[in-house]
């Protein structure tokens, strides 16, 4: 965590926070008695936790084996055009790709870089061709496939 953000949170405050970033479904009576606390001083700041933003939310974590989903490439794209208005435009469109997981733009040797996960590389092809290569301002990409998830920590 940010050091800067961390200064205003107590040893309590991180402990939910971590142990909430692994087990978001856990009742409060059991996160308040992994804590040291009792029920009402640790529901009174988890929902300081959530209403300052350090919790943005709750989400179930989906197997993307049994989904059918276990293709994962990281595509590096170059944009033809990097104004402000050309940037809120590409950035606009990959809210509307089910694909993109992730899209970080990139200070380097590329625009972005977008994290995509389909059922198989025949099915990434198709998407590359009718979506990814159509995106606002797309002048070039390439793409990087991954063998096997040797971490993956999402914060």
């Amino acid at each position: 965590m940010n050091a800067h953000k961390t200064d205003q949170l107590d040893r309590y405050d991180v402990e939910i926070i971590q142990i909430l970033s692994r087990e978001g479904r856990l009742p409060v009576t059991e996160l308040s008695a992994r804590v040291g606390l009792s029920k009402t001083p640790c529901q009174v700041r988890l929902k300081r936790l959530i209403s300052e933003g350090y919790i943005q939310g709750f989400k179930a974590i989906l197997n993307p084996v049994k989904l059918g989903k276990e293709q994962v490439v990281f595509v590096e794209v170059r944009l033809t055009d990097t104004t402000e208005g050309a940037l809120r435009e590409f950035n606009a469109s990959v809210q509307n790709v089910p694909e993109i997981e992730q899209c970080h733009m990139i200070a380097g040797a590329f625009d972005y870089l977008l994290k995509l996960r389909t059922n198989d590389m025949r099915s990434y092809r198709e998407i590359l061709g009718r979506v990814i290569s159509t995106l606002p301002h797309v002048g070039s990409s390439s793409t990087h496939v991954s063998m096997q998830s040797v971490k993956d920590d999402s914060f």
